[in-house]
């Protein structure tokens, strides 16, 4: 299951728990998924041994058959993780932070203390960013870092760099920042003398060396800043400029991911997007997430990776 997944079921067993009955379309929209995820996730807590009955009626519902002896929601470690940081992010989430976050306080009542120990590491070393919607990260890198964080212990780890070539890492980490559809981490980096952050869905076999070092002043009272003047700051393989016949918020609402700056408003009616990205997909992409009311300027090679796309697209046949 995805970090996702158990965290949503776990709000499910709340809700059922909470009231006799609820109808699909209720739980749909407290959970905000369709009506199909509802079903899926349903036959997932059958096959754990949980008695959900599926009423009849003009909606239709579901409710528990029994509301004794219901088998717990068993987890190993790296699923416990995951459900922990499903439901970190949720608590950023408009219209179910209090539900996350009771979620959260029943899964570390129940954990043992190692893992409620490596749970809390991850809420105590995260700091929460705009747009943290579907922040991908594996829950064991995540524990690792965590762990190094709290405990201010040099951790080494690969690196896979954004032309694909993989280094081997020996950092002081600081901080996890969470936001902007990814997780990244905020480190010194003592070979190269600098403050670095690092995404952590490039990072792979990371290991705490157990010396602990002496922490250093972060490089902004405001990590969040320093982190959004990193993002849009970082040179690029492809940019682009584009001029959309909309409004800014209209715009920003469009982009996959809401990385700050990259959006300028013209007049109430137009904008310009700086768009950056080290594949030409990516680029197309955002450029596609932007509408046909938009004028893009690029380079001669992504005009005709543009204009590659948008024949085979165009070549498409319905059925």
């Amino acid at each position: 299951m995805t970090a996702t997944t158990p965290a949503r079921l776990l709000r499910l067993l709340a809700l059922l728990q909470s009231r006799r009955e609820w109808s699909g379309a209720e739980l749909a929209e407290r959970l905000g998924v369709t009506d199909r995820t509802v079903r899926r996730d349903m036959g997932r807590l059958r096959d754990l041994g949980y008695l959900v009955e599926a009423t009849t009626g003009t909606a239709g519902g579901y409710r528990f058959g029994s509301a004794r002896d219901l088998p717990p929601l068993l987890l190993d470690d790296d699923e416990a993780v995951a459900v922990a940081v499903g439901l970190l992010m949720a608590a950023g989430t408009r219209g179910v932070e209090d539900t996350a976050l009771r979620a959260l306080a029943k899964l570390t009542q129940v954990l043992p203390a190692r893992l409620r120990r490596r749970v809390a590491s991850v809420g105590e070393a995260t700091v929460p960013l705009p747009d943290r919607r579907g922040a991908p990260a594996d829950p064991t890198v995540l524990g690792v870092l965590a762990a190094a964080v709290r405990d201010h212990e040099i951790v080494t780890f690969d690196y896979r760099s954004r032309d694909g070539s993989a280094t081997r890492r020996r950092v002081e980490p600081y901080r996890l920042l969470a936001g902007y559809g990814l997780w990244y981490l905020l480190a010194f980096d003592p070979t190269r003398g600098d403050w670095r952050t690092f995404r952590v869905d490039r990072i792979s076999d990371p290991a705490s060396v157990r010396l602990r070092f002496t922490e250093r002043p972060l490089p902004s009272d405001d990590v969040a800043a320093y982190l959004r003047r990193a993002i849009t700051t970082a040179p690029y393989r492809y940019t682009a400029m584009v001029t959309v016949r909309a409004p800014a918020e209209v715009v920003a609402a469009r982009l996959p991911s809401a990385i700050p700056g990259r959006v300028t408003a013209v007049d109430a009616t137009t904008s310009t997007v700086r768009l950056g990205a080290d594949s030409l997909d990516r680029l197309t992409q955002d450029v596609v997430a932007l509408g046909t009311d938009a004028t893009v300027h690029t380079s001669a090679e992504g005009v005709a990776h543009l204009h590659a796309v948008a024949a085979h697209l165009a070549a498409t046949r319905a059925g």
